[in-house]
């Protein structure tokens, strides 16, 4: 049994912890955080500490906190010769401290704390300096999900720039669409069997085959009467710029 300590229970924290404390492979022997924490009924058994001179021995220590913090933190810790990962989409392996043996453990998702997810179909992305480490942190990825592979930092910073487009900015046009409909006293609720049509598409067709809309078809008409619409809007300029990279990707101008 892989015995892991937590260190942060944010967003990616609370649902790793949630997760592995939930596998009859992994022990999570410990949970560190800097702010004093009320642990929900599921983890709280869990030993909780918010002191880092009291962390425990464990085989992999998991660093969940800002991506900006990792490098210092790690500084922090008060051990060495130890597995220490984190689990961050952008920031490089080496930004971690070199006292410790330096890996990485990224789930591919976007996480909500008080949204518990279930990690079987999600992917973790691992990498490692040293291959046992490496032969360790699959372990731990398969105790929790079907898709664990191995992805260099180089290659993790192109997985998550592509993950900030179809996550980050598509939850965004969504706020879009939320303002506008509310603009108009229409309800948002309309809209979602759209999204998850558009979603489930992606199932069987490549996201260029699933393309439909004005502007791939060149819709001259209904382009000009949604930027009338939009005309003192602050969003016309989006609708503007993606309009055009739709165009340009399948070769029809405005």
């Amino acid at each position: 049994m892989l015995h892991v300590v937590i260190l942060g229970f944010g967003n990616i924290g609370s649902n790793l912890c949630n997760a592995l404390h939930n596998s009859s492979q992994v022990s999570v022997v410990q949970l560190f955080n800097r702010n004093l924490i009320e642990l929900p009924n599921k983890i709280k058994s869990i030993p909780f500490t918010s002191d880092i001179s009291e962390i425990k021995e464990a085989d992999v220590y998991i660093i969940a906190i800002p991506d900006d913090a990792i490098d210092d933190f790690s500084a922090t810790l008060p051990f060495q010769d130890k597995l220490v990962v984190h689990t961050s989409g952008s920031v490089p392996m080496q930004a971690l401290d070199g006292k410790n043996k330096k890996g990485v453990f990224y789930p591919l998702q976007t996480f909500t704390k008080n949204n518990l997810v279930d990690f079987s179909e999600i992917p973790i992305c691992i990498e490692a300096e040293e291959e046992t480490d490496l032969k360790t942190l699959r372990t731990l990825g398969e105790s929790i999900s079907n898709k664990v592979t191995m992805i260099s930092s180089e290659d993790r910073k192109k997985l998550h720039l592509a993950a900030v487009f179809v996550n980050n900015f598509v939850n965004h046009l969504y706020t879009i669409s939320e303002a506008i409909l509310e603009e108009n006293n229409l309800d948002f609720g309309l809209l979602k069997p759209l999204i998850a049509e558009t979603a489930s598409k992606i199932e069987n067709l490549s996201p260029l085959q699933a393309q439909t809309g004005p502007a791939k078809r060149n819709d001259r008409k209904t382009i000009e009467n949604h930027l009338h619409l939009l005309k003192d809007s602050p969003y016309r300029e989006v609708y503007q710029q993606l309009t055009k990279a739709i165009q340009d990707t399948y070769g029809k101008k405005l």
